[in-house]
């Protein structure tokens, strides 16, 4: 469909309408927009050129009402003046920095708090999943004596992943014989992947090569619990809108949205062809996922490119705010690529 056949009055005329659906769930019709907004125009002028928008595919008359509400199309029309155009304000900008910043460096926890965040601003279901490592390298280990012969080890992979566990020693190893093999290995692995590791010669020290075998054993069951794992949040969110209490297909997303294997699946076949630096929307399941014929996602790619990447976004019914929700998606990405390659970068 050719945008450029619309007239400005009619760009203006639907984006008003669109807004005002997303806001209050009702058909818009003629009367109202002559009443609400200074349009200089009369309800007949405006009836005639919904009357031009529904016919040109942008808008819908349901049932018998005479207002109209978007159609996909109209969305999809709406949606690319939003990635171009929208914001967040600073103050909330701040918040949600802020908020990343005074959590632990620790990957599932930035995880938890991406989804909490996503969901509170954009009203909606948020999904984040945590980062497929390419291939998991290491950063550094700190060894600190508890009790008798238990040690808490600390091991940081390059990322951001952080492991802790409580190993028991054959005897008790005071805290600076510890420092002295943490920083030992610390010097042999920096930057290493698992593969390296685990091709390295047998260390002369006992101590050194039984916490080398930890570290090891860490690293890859730490990479193979997080990698891809879904972190979800706000479902709550989307049962009381009217979409969702009216419908077989709402009802129909809503199990799509808690099936985890089918939205690894519909998160991979998305997010292999980005644009608009990343971020994509899809709108009624772009034909491909009848259960999402409902809904709208916006999500988008985060990480450093060949070395460590996952994707966030938010779903919900198509009447959801494109305004909050696209610049929200949008920066809480940048944010936590930002964490990811810092921790990648650090090493």
């Amino acid at each position: 469909m050719n945008m450029d056949n619309l007239t400005e009055r009619q760009k203006t005329l639907l984006l008003l309408i669109i807004r005002d659906y997303i806001e209050s769930a009702q058909p818009v019709g003629s009367k109202r927009l002559a009443e609400h907004y200074r349009l200089g125009l009369s309800a007949a002028t405006i009836r005639n050129e919904m009357a031009a928008l529904t016919d040109m595919g942008y808008l819908r008359q349901p049932h018998t009402s005479a207002g109209r509400v978007p159609s996909e199309e109209g969305y999809r029309y709406f949606v690319g003046e939003m990635i171009q155009n929208a914001e967040l304000p600073e103050t909330v900008r701040r918040s949600i920095s802020h908020q990343f910043h005074q959590s632990r460096p620790d990957m599932d926890q930035w995880m938890t708090l991406a989804a909490s965040i996503l969901a509170n601003q954009s009203q909606v279901v948020s999904v984040v999943t945590a980062p497929h490592v390419k291939q998991a390298n290491y950063k550094h280990v700190e060894l600190i004596s508890t009790q008798g012969r238990q040690v808490l080890m600390v091991l940081v992979m390059a990322g951001g992943e952080v492991s802790q566990q409580i190993l028991t020693l054959a005897e008790p190893v005071p805290q600076e014989r510890l420092s002295q093999t943490a920083s030992h290995l610390n010097a042999l692995l920096a930057g290493l992947t698992v593969d390296a590791i685990s091709h390295l010669p047998i260390c002369p020290d006992a101590l050194d090569q039984d916490i080398l075998l930890l570290i090891l054993q860490d690293i890859r069951r730490a990479a193979a619990s997080l990698s891809g794992e879904i972190y979800m949040g706000g479902l709550t969110n989307v049962l009381g809108k009217p979409e969702f209490g009216e419908s077989e297909d709402a009802k129909r997303a809503l199990k799509f949205f808690e099936e985890p294997s089918t939205m690894q699946d519909l998160l991979a076949r998305t997010t292999t062809n980005n644009n608009t630096d990343g971020l994509q929307v899809l709108i009624g399941g772009e034909g491909e996922w009848e259960e999402l014929r409902q809904c709208s996602m916006v999500i988008a790619r985060y990480g450093v490119p060949g070395m460590a990447t996952g994707t966030l976004g938010v779903l919900g019914p198509m009447r959801m705010s494109y305004a909050r929700t696209i610049p929200t998606v949008r920066y809480v990405a940048g944010l936590l690529g930002n964490l990811v390659n810092d921790g990648i970068a650090s090493e």
